[in-house]
């Protein structure tokens, strides 16, 4: 079983930053293909972006040139900084890893609330 937790969500203003950090259990952190999500009240969960075992990276499109995700396998977190935040950006941040051949394990989330 992984363990999953997130943690760094908060309240912040349009245009602001905020950076979600995700530590994950396990020797095999490094195997990991790790994502982030995200969920706003009444919609579907979006994904949001994928970094790959070596560091390949994939965003949606909205969120390109202002999110980065990045990984720290001596840490077994990923990070997921925010730029430029938007109140469409307001959702609970969910992290989620896996590799070949298990389940996916998931966070408790993480809310982000853009608003001034």
């Amino acid at each position: 079983q992984v363990q999953v937790v997130e943690s760094g969500g908060g309240l912040v203003q349009p245009g602001g930053s905020l950076r979600l950090s995700c530590a994950a259990s396990g020797s095999r952190f490094r195997l990991y293909v790790l994502a982030w999500y995200r969920q706003a009240p009444g919609k579907e969960r979006e994904l949001v972006a994928t970094i790959a075992t070596g560091g390949a990276t994939n965003y949606v499109d909205s969120v390109k040139g202002r999110f980065t995700i990045s990984r720290d396998n001596t840490k077994n977190t990923v990070y997921l900084q925010m730029n430029n935040l938007k109140p469409e950006d307001t959702a609970v941040y969910y992290c989620h890893a896996m590799w070949a051949g298990s389940p996916g394990y998931w966070g408790q989330g993480t809310q982000v609330t853009v608003s001034s």
